[in-house]
């Protein structure tokens, strides 16, 4: 197993804003690149640590969470702040990751039937308060991490719980399918990240397909900035459009799959692509997203068949075979298989 450092931000749109006119701005967005930078060195130098499974049986699935706070300051984890059952402390962002940690624990639980994101009890840690003016959130391989925002751009990272959500489903795919975080598995990887954290927020809220907003990061955004959220899985391309951040580059379809070699080969990028066709097989089958069409994707990065290297299409023909292994031939494979077809990916 490797684990990889995954931030919500991508780094195309810190670069975007590392070149703004407004100098605080931009001395903002380049400290977070360069924490960013040493982050993603030293997860490349380290091994993730096991996880501490709890014995099967030995007490009801339940989550163990545990919040610190790093004061500012970048060691981690920082001095322990809230454990799990505590009453809520007088720090409100504290008290948010703890409820969305808690929250994506509930998803997994009680929509699939897993204890916690690795399937055997792990302890779900966070750290708030990384840092000063910090513009990013991310998954280090154990643990959660959160910056305040600099009050400019980005608000408290806390505040979307699908924030929360993506992040920990990093761990989701460190522990399962493990997509390697580099071209199409890396879009893979930051997809069902997506995928995963909308539907903790859908769950939460009660949501139908047809309710959910299916933004990421939705109240993200400093009210000045002439955006709804950092991406859209319903419309790719459209979550932003600010002349500070630039526009949202998301392609929805393969014809406008984006090359680069930035970010790992655009990982932020084209996940609009299968973020779009979960979307569509979401709605298409209606009701609540997670019980059909999220319940496919679960069956697929559970399954075994996928390989680290794995590419949209051997990504898609998975998800047909999910369908059809969980639902026969009914409406759901041909939700699948409309979906896929619609955003040009094959699936033979």
């Amino acid at each position: 197993m490797t684990s990889v450092f995954c931030t919500i931000v991508p780094p195309h749109l810190l670069e975007h804003l590392a070149a703004s006119d407004n100098p605080a701005v931009a001395a903002t967005a380049r400290r977070t690149l360069v924490a960013d930078a040493a982050n993603r060195t030293g997860r490349l130098l380290s091994r993730p640590a096991a996880p501490t499974a709890v014995a099967p049986g030995a007490e009801p699935a339940r989550p163990r969470r545990t919040v610190h706070d790093a004061q500012g300051a970048t060691e981690l984890p920082g001095i322990t702040v809230r454990e799990e059952g505590q009453e809520a402390t007088g720090d409100a962002t504290v008290n948010r990751a703890y409820a969305g940690l808690g929250a994506t624990f509930d998803l997994f639980l009680k929509a699939f039937q897993r204890d916690s994101i690795d399937g055997a009890g792990l302890p779900l840690l966070a750290t708030v308060h990384y840092d000063r003016n910090y513009g990013n959130a991310f998954w280090n391989g154990e643990q959660m991490v959160f910056g305040d925002g600099d009050d400019e751009i980005f608000l408290d990272f806390t505040l979307p719980v699908d924030v929360i959500g993506h992040e920990l489903a990093h761990g989701f795919t460190q522990y399962t399918a493990n997509l390697e975080y580099f071209s199409q598995s890396g879009a893979l990887n930051e997809s069902v990240s997506d995928v995963f954290g909308s539907l903790v927020k859908q769950y939460g809220l009660g949501q139908s397909a047809d309710q959910a907003d299916w933004l990421i990061g939705e109240g993200l955004f400093h009210p000045n900035v002439q955006g709804t959220a950092l991406r859209s899985m319903k419309a790719p391309g459209t979550a932003y459009d600010d002349d500070v951040l630039g526009k949202d580059p998301q392609p929805g379809h393969m014809d406008d799959y984006v090359r680069t070699s930035r970010d790992n080969g655009g990982v932020h990028i084209n996940s609009g692509i299968p973020n779009h066709a979960f979307y569509l097989a979401a709605t298409e089958l209606g009701g609540k997203a997670w019980e059909r069409a999220g319940q496919i994707w679960y069956d697929v990065m559970t399954g075994g068949t996928l390989t680290p290297e794995t590419r949209f299409t051997e990504f898609a023909t998975a998800t047909v075979a999910a369908a059809k292994a969980r639902y026969g031939d009914g409406a759901e494979i041909q939700a699948v298989l409309k979906a896929w077809a619609a955003v040009g990916v094959p699936t033979d």
